[in-house]
């Protein structure tokens, strides 16, 4: 159901950022209140049980269901930031992109050592930039307590390369 509720509201964008390139634009999402609530909720159940200390969101739209998700598990959110964006002390990883490399960074004391941190983003697509998120989240003492995702892209083979990381992957709208 709420797969059917997410393919609803999502609009394709042909030929963005470059042509080719179907966008799964979520933000028509973003207008519709009961279907964030409903989204939150999906994913609260699926990961009922799961010891969760904090949510880790990967910039920019893992923001948006990123915290909303830690504010309904009661549990602090920790922002995933491209280089240069935050203003404390930082540990950062460089991952290679298909073309060059990209860098995430998180602040030095976002979490404790041996914190269950849950990463989530808005869409799975390879799963670079969540595999490095993962790979800087245990370099700092953290362990990787799973993935969730509002749309994955399964022909992308994203959840194979993070399945090792973690059994538990969460995606709510498949493609």
């Amino acid at each position: 159901m709420i797969e059917q509720q997410i393919k609803t509201a999502i609009r394709d964008i042909h030929d963005f950022p470059k042509p080719g390139i179907v966008f799964k634009d979520i933000t028509p999402i973003l207008k519709d209140h009961a279907l964030c609530h409903n989204i939150v909720e999906a994913f609260a159940d699926q990961l009922q049980g799961v010891r969760i200390d904090a949510v880790a969101g990967v910039e920019s739209r893992g923001f948006l269901f990123g915290l909303m998700l830690a504010m309904r598990l009661g549990v602090p959110f920790i922002p995933v930031r491209k280089a240069g964006k935050l203003p404390f002390t930082v540990r950062r990883k460089v991952y290679e992109l298909e073309y060059g490399t990209a860098t995430i960074e998180l602040h030095t004391d976002a979490f404790e050592p041996g914190s269950h941190i849950l990463i989530h983003d808005d869409l799975l697509a390879t799963g670079g930039t969540v595999s490095a998120t993962s790979e800087l989240i245990q370099e700092m003492g953290g362990i990787v307590a799973g993935f969730s995702f509002v749309v994955g892209l399964g022909f992308l083979n994203g959840e194979q390369k993070i399945r090792p990381i973690s059994e538990r992957v969460v995606v709510l709208a498949n493609y």
